[in-house]
């Protein structure tokens, strides 16, 4: 399991109040002591993840969370962290003592609906009290599938299993492309890596890796070459390549080394489809000739990394942004699963490629965004658009 990457497992998080028995139910699920189980109200403060493998589905990743009533200026922060493991959740198991469905829980079950989360009640503590009828009819009612268990005694914890699987999104069981859909068997793909301060020592990236992947699985033929010897790469190919791939940072040289019909596109325009949405990317990235002075541009990075000198996100995105409007434009920078709450504030997000966090997180971004009217486009998108080419990364796709 450590070799899937986390942003591809089906995230599964356990929400509820405190002390409904949260961490003593993943306990019970992964048949280990994950989380600290106690009597004292507030015990879960950080979400805690559990990588687990769900039959027949796979790799899943589980997550306790604190209680989403916890009080206090310290309860607030738990609360928040709590909303924020919501934005990245595939599937939501909203957790119940032996109280059952009261108003608090009535009011997490709107707020997790409110984002179109994947529900399912688990009513536990059955060793105190089973669920009642008037509990029953108020899941019906909402076509919420539910469970009653025992964390403590292990009752139904194996049903609770099964029908989690069966609450995984098709997304998860269909096959989703990177690149499969643009080459055939036989195929040459030449991938354009450069190696520079930010290109981790001894290894490739996680996008490389897996546009690789797909394309050795596609039985197309990889070959990768630095951009500095990409032109003399092409001369000694007997034929054309049937398609580039290329590191956005490096699209300017790659654009003119490449003969105008080999199709080419990034690794960045790649994951804006596999992600995101490409379209809706594509239309952000128009919100760049709108830009003027003063004007602030979220940069959002889905990871957490050591910044380099030639950073992408925070050194270079910014320079040629400011080179392309000429505009005095200012940037915030938000990384790993912080996303702002002020998005009205902002003219513009500019969004890494997501390749390490799940395509729901992103989604919902994109969602959020859209509804507050704020654009938003990725990295390599901007990239393209800043340089001149973006008609032309984008054409592989409308063909």
């Amino acid at each position: 399991m450590p070799a899937i990457p986390k942003g591809e497992r089906c995230n599964i998080a356990i929400i509820g109040k405190r002390n409904a028995g949260k961490s003593s139910l993943i306990n019970a699920m992964t048949s280990q002591d994950i989380s600290i189980v106690s009597n004292t109200p507030g015990t879960t403060t950080d979400p805690v993840k559990k990588n687990y493998e769900l039959l027949p589905i796979g790799p899943v990743s589980i997550i306790d969370t604190a209680g989403i009533d916890d009080l206090g200026e310290l309860g607030e922060k738990r609360v928040k962290s709590t909303r924020k493991v919501l934005w990245r959740t595939d599937i939501a198991l909203v957790v119940t003592d032996e109280h059952g469905i009261t108003d608090d829980v009535k009011a997490i079950i709107e707020e997790v609906q409110n984002l179109n989360i994947t529900t399912m009640v688990v009513f536990n503590k059955n060793d105190i009290a089973d669920v009642d009828k008037s509990n029953k009819d108020y899941c019906r009612s909402l076509g919420l599938p539910y469970i009653s268990v025992s964390s403590i005694s292990g009752k139904n914890i194996r049903d609770l299993k099964e029908k989690m699987a069966d609450l995984v999104p098709t997304e998860f069981l269909a096959e989703r492309v990177l690149v499969g859909d643009l080459v055939n068997p036989g195929d040459q793909v030449v991938l354009v890596v450069p190696i520079d301060l930010a290109a981790p020592k001894g290894r490739l990236i996680m996008p490389q890796v897996q546009v690789l992947r797909e394309i050795l699985d596609n039985d197309a033929i990889g070959i990768m070459v630095k951009e500095r010897e990409l032109e003399d790469s092409l001369m000694k190919l007997k034929d054309p390549p049937d398609l580039i791939i290329t590191d956005s940072q490096v699209i300017l040289k790659v654009d003119g080394d490449v003969p105008e019909e080999i199709p080419l596109t990034t690794f960045s325009t790649l994951f804006a489809r596999y992600k995101g949405e490409l379209n809706m990317l594509v239309d952000g990235a128009s919100a760049i000739d709108k830009l003027e002075d003063g004007d602030k541009v979220v940069i959002a990075e889905s990871c957490s990394h050591h910044v380099q000198a030639d950073d992408i996100g925070r050194v270079k995105i910014p320079r040629w942004l400011r080179q392309y409007t000429g505009k005095d434009i200012k940037f915030d920078v938000y990384s790993g699963h912080d996303f702002p709450d002020n998005l009205e504030e902002y003219k513009l997000v500019l969004h890494c490629g997501a390749c390490m966090t799940n395509r729901m997180e992103m989604i919902r971004r994109m969602r959020e965004c859209n509804r507050r009217g704020v654009p938003i486009t990725n990295y390599g998108v901007a990239i393209s658009k800043l340089h001149g080419v973006l008609d032309r990364v984008i054409k592989p796709f409308y063909k």
